[in-house]
C-alpha cells in the first residue's frame, strides 16, 4: 500500500492569521497522520526561510516552497529555481518605474525597498512582522547580487500596473490575491507543478494525493490533486471547487478535514 501525502498551506489554513498560531487540534492530527504511515507536506507560496519555528517544530516530511520553486524532503534539497540577478534587477527597475510596492522573495533572502519609497501599509506591517521573527535581515532592492524566486506586489493609485503587467506576462503568472494585491510567480511553476515533482519523485499514485488550503494562491493545488479541501475560513471562489469544505481553522478544521478522509 502507497501512503497517502497530504499538502498543506500555512496561513489562513495551518496558521491562524488570528493569534498567529497553530492550533492545537492541528499539531495532533498532523502527528497522528504521519504516526498512521502518511506522508505530510507543506506547500505554500512562502521562500523556505519564511518558515515560522511553530511550523518547523511539526517535523513535516517536507516542503514545497515559494510556489514550487523549491522543494525539500527529510531535510535534503531536490530542487531549486531563483530568477537569476540580472532579472530581479530588471524588475526592480520596473517595479520603480511603475510606483509598485512589492516584496521579493528568496531562498537567498527576502527584499525590501527603503521605508520613504513604500506607499503601502501592508508591505510595511510585513516588513515589521518579518524583521520581529528574523526573516528579514536587512537586504534592499540595491543588493548588487540580488536574487529573488518570486514576488508579491501591491499598487495604488499612482501605480502603472498594466504596463507592469505587459512587461511580464510572458514570464510570469499573475495570481490575483485581492484589491491591488498579486502574487508573481515564473510560468511553469506553482503548487501543482511541486506536488507532480513528489508524486514522480516517490511515485505516489494520484489517487493518493490531499491538498488543504484557503486562498486563490491554493487553487493550482486543489485542482491538482485528487482530494481537494477548503478551510471554512476560504475565500468563498473556493467552496465550488473542492471535494470537502472542512471547519475554520479556529475550529479545529484541519483535524476535522482528517478526520472526514480516515485518515486520522
Amino acid at each position: 500500500m502507497k501512503p497517502n501525502i497530504i499538502f498543506f498551506d500555512i496561513d489562513g489554513t495551518l496558521l491562524s492569521e488570528k493569534t498567529f498560531k497553530v492550533p492545537a487540534s492541528a499539531k495532533e492530527a498532523i502527528k497522528k497522520t504521519q504516526d498512521n504511515g502518511h506522508l505530510v507536506f507543506i506547500n505554500t507560496g512562502r521562500p523556505i526561510l519564511e518558515i515560522d519555528e511553530c511550523i518547523k517544530e511539526l517535523n513535516f516530511d517536507g516542503y514545497v516552497c515559494g510556489c514550487g520553486t523549491y522543494i525539500e524532503f527529510k531535510n535534503k534539497e531536490l530542487f531549486y529555481r531563483s530568477l537569476g540577478v540580472d532579472l530581479s534587477k530588471r524588475i526592480v527597475n520596473k517595479l520603480r518605474e511603475y510606483h509598485i510596492d512589492a516584496i521579493l522573495e528568496g531562498k537567498k533572502g527576502v527584499y525590501y525597498d527603503d521605508d520613504v519609497n513604500i506607499s503601502s501599509s501592508e508591505v510595511l506591517r510585513i516588513k515589521a512582522r518579518h524583521i520581529n521573527v528574523g526573516f528579514y535581515k536587512g537586504q534592499t532592492f540595491d543588493d548588487s547580487e540580488i536574487d529573488f524566486d518570486k514576488l508579491v506586489i501591491w499598487t495604488n493609485e499612482d501605480s502603472d500596473f498594466e504596463s507592469f503587467h505587459k512587461e511580464f506576462e510572458n514570464m510570469f503568472e499573475f495570481i490575483h490575491r485581492g484589491e491591488g494585491f498579486y502574487e508573481i510567480v515564473p510560468l511553469g511553476f506553482s503548487k501543482a507543478t511541486g506536488i507532480k515533482y513528489l508524486m514522480n519523485r516517490l511515485d505516489i499514485p494520484h489517487e493518493n494525493t490531499y491538498a488543504i488550503g484557503d486562498s486563490t494562491n491554493d487553487l493550482s493545488m486543489l485542482k491538482y490533486v485528487k482530494n481537494s479541501i477548503a478551510m471554512g475560513n476560504s475565500n468563498a471562489l473556493l467552496f465550488d471547487l473542492v471535494s470537502f469544505v472542512t471547519k475554520d481553522i479556529e475550529d479545529d478544521g484541519i483535524s476535522h478535514a482528517l478526520k472526514h478522509y480516515n485518515i486520522i
